[in-house]
């Protein structure tokens, strides 16, 4: 009879982690994919149609700004950011983990500030509209709130999944790919 092994938080963590970034990846890439194809509807609506449509530039801003701040949970999951890959190349071995710590460290607090900050954004684009749209500046001004959680979330379970050894799914994911 064979026995699941019970997994450490550390594994659930990574496990939640891989899902949650599975799933916001696929929301970035329809974003973008929105943002071309309303350009695009853009430029075709008003150099060959002149239909008289302005709304098209507004959307492509904040569809363009939702999927830039949701690609930084992932570069986060993934320790994907090239100034501190290189920054980190150039380190003793010995210095790499607490140099990792501490940068962890700072990016949680200013994750935290602009979660707090991004409420305040929040809450004040109730009371503005937008130019094109007529609706509140809310949903736009959301994409901080969102984002710094996300952020903070992975930055944390990447941290956890540093210091307990555990491999990264997505490093698994790879190698049976390749």
């Amino acid at each position: 009879m064979s026995e699941e092994r019970k997994r450490s938080l550390p594994e659930l963590a990574e496990r939640f982690a891989y899902r949650l970034n599975w799933i916001n990846e696929r929301v970035c890439a329809a974003l973008v994919a929105a943002t071309v194809i309303i350009v695009w509807f853009g430029v075709f609506e008003r150099y060959i149609f002149a239909m008289g449509m302005i709304w098209t530039e507004e959307l492509a801003r904040y569809l363009m700004i939702w999927a830039a701040l949701m690609a930084v949970p992932c570069c986060a999951y993934r320790r994907e950011h090239i100034a501190v890959y290189l920054l980190f190349c150039r380190l003793p071995k010995s210095w790499q983990k607490p140099g990792r710590l501490i940068l962890d460290c700072v990016g949680l607090l200013f994750f935290l500030f602009m979660f707090v900050y991004g409420l305040g954004m929040v809450e004040q684009g109730k009371a503005e509209f937008a130019s094109i749209f007529g609706m509140t500046m809310v949903v736009p001004f959301m994409s901080v709130v969102v984002c710094s959680l996300l952020t903070m979330i992975q930055i944390t379970v990447t941290m956890l999944r540093d210091y307990s050894g555990v491999r990264p799914m997505f490093e698994l994911e790879d190698t049976h790919t390749n």
